[in-house]
C-alpha cells in the first residue's frame, strides 16, 4: 500500500501531512489469489460456533471478499474524508480530522477499538459534523477527529515496545494539543472505552467530558459492595464471568505470545478474517448485525497494512493494567450501555463521575456499527448535558 502526502503545519509547528490511501493493485491482485488458494480445514458435525468460527460463514465471507467486495469504493469513501500523519513520541499517527462549520462546535474525539478501526465511525461523522442536515440541533455539533491506534491500520505497524492504554492516552493529548483543542470529548469503545478513561486521567484540564460504550470496571472486592448489586447488574457481572471462562482464548493468545500468532494472521487473509471474525458475528450471536461489507473493510485494511500482527501487541502491552486499581477520575462521564455489556453501574461510579447512564435495547459491543443513530444521539444529549452544567 502507499499513500500520498504532502507537509501541514500545526499550530504549534508540528508537522501534519495530509495523507490519502491508494493502494497499489498488485497487492488487491495478491489477496485474490491467495483467497482463490485457501485451503480449508474440517469442521466436526455439528459444531459450528461450539468450537469457533463456523465454517459456512466463512466460506460465504470468503467468497463474497473474492468477488463481489470492492476495496475501492471502501477506499474511496475513507478519502472522501480529510486524512493526516502526524509523528508522536517516534510513532506514525493516522488520523481524520472532520471540522464543523457549526460555531461553538465542541471537539470530540473518537477511538475505536480491537478488531476494528477508523472505518468503524464512518457512519457517524456527518450526523456529528452537521446535525442539522440529519435531523439534529446545530448546537449539538462536533469537530471530529478519529485517530487510527498505534500499530492499527495506517498507524503502523509499531516498531518500539511499551505501547500501552496510557502511553496511547498520551499521544491523544499531544494530538489534541497539536490540532489547536483546548477542550473536547473523548468517546471510545473497547480498547477506546479503556483509552478514553486513561486519557481523561492524564488530561482532566482538557478533557470536558468522558463518553463510552462497552466499559468494564471490575469488582473491588469489598462484600458490601457486592452485596449491594442489583439484579441487572449480577446478569452483566455474569456476563464478564462467562467472556473470562469461555471468550478469552483469542486475549490470551494476544497477550502473551502475540508474534508466534502474527505469522498466521498476516500470511492467510482467511486466518485472519476468521480470528476477527468471532467478534464482530459474537461467537455466532450477532452474524449479520454487521454489515458483511463492512467486516471485509475492517479485514482489507488490516491485511492491507500487514498490522494484524502489531495490532494483538496492544493486549501483551498492555497486559499489567488489566483489572489493576485506578485512580478515581473526576471528569464528568457518560456510559451507554448496549445489550450483552458487561458495564457494572456501582463498579464504574466507583472510578468514573458518572453524570449520565443510558440502557439501550439494539446494537451490542460494536455500537458505531450496529446502531451508530443511538450513539450519535446519545453523544449529542451528553453535550447538551455537559453545556448546562452536567446533571445527572
Amino acid at each position: 500500500m502507499t499513500t500520498s502526502a504532502a507537509t501541514a503545519t500545526a499550530t504549534n509547528g508540528s508537522d501534519i501531512r495530509p495523507f490519502v490511501s491508494t493502494t497499489d493493485e498488485s497487492a488487491l491482485d495478491d489477496l485474490r489469489m491467495r483467497l482463490e488458494r485457501t485451503r480449508w480445514p474440517d469442521e466436526l458435525p455439528g459444531t459450528a460456533w461450539e468450537y469457533g468460527v463456523a465454517l459456512d460463514r466463512v466460506r460465504d465471507l470468503v467468497a463474497r471478499w473474492r468477488s463481489g467486495f470492492d476495496w475501492r469504493a471502501h477506499e474511496a469513501r475513507l478519502n472522501a474524508f480529510p486524512q493526516y500523519t502526524t509523528p508522536i513520541d517516534a510513532q506514525r499517527v493516522h488520523f481524520i480530522h472532520e471540522r464543523s462549520n457549526e460555531p461553538g462546535a465542541m471537539p470530540l474525539l473518537l477511538t475505536h477499538g480491537w478488531p476494528g478501526s477508523v472505518f468503524e465511525f464512518v457512519e457517524m461523522i456527518g450526523p456529528l459534523v452537521d446535525p442539522a442536515a440529519h435531523g439534529g440541533d446545530p448546537r449539538e455539533a462536533f469537530h471530529v477527529v478519529i485517530p487510527s491506534m498505534p500499530g492499527y491500520g495506517f498507524s503502523g505497524p509499531t516498531d518500539a515496545t511499551g505501547w500501552d492504554v496510557r502511553r496511547i492516552a498520551g499521544a491523544w493529548a499531544t494530538l489534541m494539543a497539536r490540532l489547536g483543542y483546548d477542550r473536547y470529548i473523548a468517546q471510545g469503545g473497547d480498547w477506546g472505552a479503556r483509552i478514553s478513561p486513561a486519557l481523561a486521567r492524564l488530561d482532566p484540564e482538557h478533557v470536558a467530558g468522558l463518553h463510552v460504550n462497552g466499559f468494564v470496571a471490575f469488582p473491588s472486592g469489598d462484600p458490601a459492595e457486592m452485596a449491594a448489586l442489583t439484579e441487572g447488574d449480577r446478569m452483566r457481572l455474569g456476563g464478564l464471568q462467562r467472556w473470562n471462562e469461555e471468550r478469552s482464548g483469542y486475549a490470551q493468545m494476544q497477550a502473551t505470545r502475540p508474534q508466534t500468532l502474527a505469522y498466521a494472521l498476516v500470511d492467510s487473509p482467511v486466518g485472519q478474517l476468521a480470528w476477527n471474525l468471532e467478534w464482530f458475528d459474537d461467537y455466532g450471536h450477532h452474524v449479520g448485525a454487521i454489515a458483511d461489507d463492512t467486516i471485509l473493510a475492517n479485514v482489507t485494511l488490516y491485511w492491507l497494512t500487514k498490522t494484524a500482527g502489531s495490532a494483538a501487541r496492544l493486549y501483551r502491552e498492555s497486559a499489567a493494567l488489566w483489572g489493576q486499581k485506578v485512580e478515581r477520575s473526576s471528569v464528568p462521564t457518560a456510559l451507554a450501555v448496549f445489550p450483552g455489556d458487561a458495564t457494572v453501574r456501582p463498579f464504574a461510579e466507583r472510578e468514573h463521575e458518572v453524570v449520565r447512564w443510558t440502557e439501550f435495547d439494539r446494537g451490542s459491543h460494536f455500537a458505531a456499527l450496529q446502531a451508530p443513530d443511538l450513539l450519535v444521539d446519545d453523544l449529542r444529549a451528553f453535550l447538551a448535558q455537559l453545556r448546562q452544567g452536567a446533571g445527572r
